[in-house]
């Protein structure tokens, strides 16, 4: 063979492996894209099938219960309540504080009073309003409110859907009645100024016209109620709250052109036997206040008159009580705040009743606590709810910190030295039943209304508990401490008057 056929069959060799190369890749590509396709042909499928449901299940039991608790106690839906003895606890029973052949009449007259107590105060029970889905109807949920014999526009009544062809527009109230500014036939307004108004019409803007100025009458004297309005087409039918409620007139106080704290606060406190400790309170204060007015509540046996500038004394009979001289001195102040100390506080650089009114007059808070002599004592008051009665449980601390005022915290009530509010703290008032001890009790009646918080900044003192070095002060320190003691039968009396008006089953301290 030549060379020339040689080299031209060398080429055609080396040709051959080249398209060889070419084939094999061509095939590696083709095979590649097919399973590609496959694969998302599979993924397709598998997200268009749809899994299997898992089963229907509730958290654990741990995990369950933690939602519902609160320190420590279980504030979830039940109605059942009991108060158990555990470290450091006091639990007090409070039937057991009552005769048994009294409990079940006692009983009887409790539950008919709660009766009454629900009827009057209709907030106690509220209807539970469930949005029904995809109605075509818009109505009020919340801001119609009206004062008694008073007219309204019902606001954002309106329908959304295509037809009302044969179909009636039904409103009812029960409370008020309705009516419409829509200048109709009574073909299609029929029942205007009655309880129930019925609009007949096909045509869904006139409709809308009607409805946009419907009006709504309270024609009863009513101060707060709610009237549910319900409102129907067809098979759509929604219920909508109307608030009757009548706006009381604010009572002000005025601070005076310069805001000075003599203007803005009254310091109260009542006073029993103890005259020489009192004049050292007085005297404190006016090393601080000097003009500041204090009213002083004295149901002492023998009344010591005290002469003092802006010191007004109120005699009381004697041994009136601890709470009926807080009633007698809260009901004289004139000032926009009252501050509450025991008649053996001490007045201190510490004790800025400045800084307990910046507190209430850049906060809702009705009450503030404040320090006595590094006592900050406060207690969180919790309530779980029965069948028959309420268990109550009081503990130490707060709820949380109060923002803003980062020496200050939230909670249900406080050590005996505070700042109120003085038209907050007549409303509550002090139960004059409670003669010796009784602190935590105006808390427990304030209880839902009455705001509180506590400041551990602001420190009054106390005064030394030896005993005095003059003897006719010591004598009188003697029979004032027969009189502070809490006795068995004052205590008897106290769970049962907590058995009785607050419906209470029983309540722990700790």
């Amino acid at each position: 063979m030549g060379k020339g056929c040689y080299s031209e069959s060398l080429k055609l060799w080396r040709h051959k492996y080249f398209y060889v190369l070419i084939l094999f890749l061509a095939i590696t590509v083709c095979s590649f894209i097919y399973k590609m396709k496959d694969l998302k042909a599979k993924t397709r499928t598998e997200q268009d099938t749809p899994k299997p449901l898992p089963a229907f299940k509730l958290l654990p039991e741990d995990k369950y219960n933690s939602i519902f608790l609160f320190n420590g106690f279980w504030l979830g839906p039940k109605n059942y309540c009991e108060c158990i003895k555990s470290n450091n606890m006091e639990v007090y029973q409070l039937d057991n504080y009552i005769n048994k052949d009294k409990l079940a009449p006692l009983t009887e007259r409790r539950e008919k009073e709660f009766r009454d107590y629900q009827r009057r105060y209709s907030f106690v029970n509220k209807d539970i309003l469930v949005a029904q889905p995809n109605t075509p109807l818009s109505y009020p949920i919340q801001g119609a409110e009206v004062m008694p014999l008073h007219t309204i526009v019902i606001p954002g009544l309106g329908f959304h859907g295509g037809s009302t062809e044969g179909q009636k527009v039904i409103l009812q109230a029960s409370f008020g009645g309705l009516n419409t500014l829509a200048d109709v036939s009574e073909d299609v307004v029929q029942g205007r100024g009655e309880k129930e108004l019925i609009i007949s019409t096909a045509h869904v803007a006139l409709l809308n016209h009607i409805l946009q100025h419907v009006t709504y009458t309270s024609t009863k004297y009513i101060l707060d109620a709610v009237d549910l309005v319900s409102f129907q087409i067809g098979a759509h039918h929604v219920k909508f709250p109307v608030n009757i409620r009548q706006p009381g007139l604010p009572k002000l106080f005025d601070p005076g052109p310069d805001n000075n704290i003599r203007d803005l606060v009254t310091i109260t406190t009542k006073t029993f036997l103890r005259y020489h400790k009192l004049r050292i309170l007085i005297k404190s204060i006016r090393q601080y206040y000097p003009d500041i007015r204090i009213i002083v509540a004295d149901d002492s046996e023998h009344p010591e008159t005290i002469q003092e500038a802006n010191v007004e004394q109120f005699i009381m009979p004697f041994a009136k009580g601890w709470f009926a001289g807080r009633n007698l001195a809260i009901s004289q102040v004139t000032t926009k705040y009252y501050l509450w100390v025991d008649d053996d506080f001490l007045f201190t650089e510490k004790t800025k009743i400045e800084e307990l009114v910046e507190v209430l007059e850049n906060t809702n808070l009705d009450v503030v606590g404040g320090n006595v002599d590094g006592n900050d004592y406060k207690f969180k008051i919790i309530i779980e709810e029965g069948e028959g009665s309420g268990c109550v449980h009081l503990r130490r601390g707060s709820f949380h910190p109060l923002e803003g005022f980062p020496h200050c915290v939230v909670t249900s009530g406080v050590v005996n030295f505070f700042l109120a509010r003085t038209e907050e703290s007549r409303r509550i008032g002090f139960d004059p039943k409670l003669l010796r001890v009784a602190h935590l009790e105006y808390f427990m009646d304030g209880l839902g209304s009455l705001r509180v918080g506590s400041c551990r900044h602001v420190v009054v003192g106390h005064q030394p508990h030896r005993p005095a070095t003059d003897p006719k002060d010591r004598r009188v320190e003697d029979v004032y401490a027969k009189y502070r003691t809490s006795t068995q039968q004052e205590t008897h009396f106290k769970m049962a008057l907590h058995y009785f008006k607050n419906r209470m089953k029983c309540y722990t301290k700790g």
